[in-house]
């Protein structure tokens, strides 16, 4: 008898904890139909016009740097696609690279930069860095690279 006065609040709490989904614009204040892609890798959905993310150049060579330098670069871009482009996420897999991007949706025609800074600090020799963008467009993922030598002081 006991554990049914416990089961009714639990259920109801439950019932009563489910939001409203009617509405279609996320946290962020984008619509969803912005982020949404329904081209497939079959081919179907191919009439649609997607965004394009264009970068004037996806490696930086920064030469020779003394350790402990940081290094700062911005890779620019435009949008040469048809709609809104949306960069959903920038990341490099080490925690010495740091990156920023537009949070806003970038419109056909438009550009912008994402900026990259690598700290050399505790590094030595040859670095190659990665960073992932990840977007609306099609294909949704692109790799951009930094990389240079790092130089340590003799001590002899």
């Amino acid at each position: 008898m006991n554990y049914k006065l416990f089961i009714l609040p639990v259920i109801s709490a439950f019932l009563l904890s489910c939001g409203d989904e009617s509405g279609d614009v996320t946290t962020s204040g984008i619509s969803a139909d912005v982020v949404s892609n329904p081209a497939t890798a079959s081919g179907s959905g191919s009439d649609i016009t997607l965004p394009k993310i264009v970068f004037e150049n996806i490696v930086y060579d920064f030469g020779e740097i003394a350790q402990g330098e940081k290094v700062k670069h911005s890779f620019k871009f435009s949008n040469g696609g048809e709609n809104t482009l949306i960069i959903s996420d920038v990341s490099a897999k080490c925690g010495c690279t740091v990156t920023s991007w537009p949070k806003v949706p970038i419109q056909p025609g438009e550009s912008s930069e994402i900026e990259v800074v690598f700290s050399s600090e505790g590094k030595t020799g040859r670095q190659a860095k990665i960073i992932t963008v990840i977007t609306n467009s099609m294909p949704n993922t692109t790799v951009l690279k930094i990389s240079g030598n790092v130089l340590t002081a003799n001590t002899d």
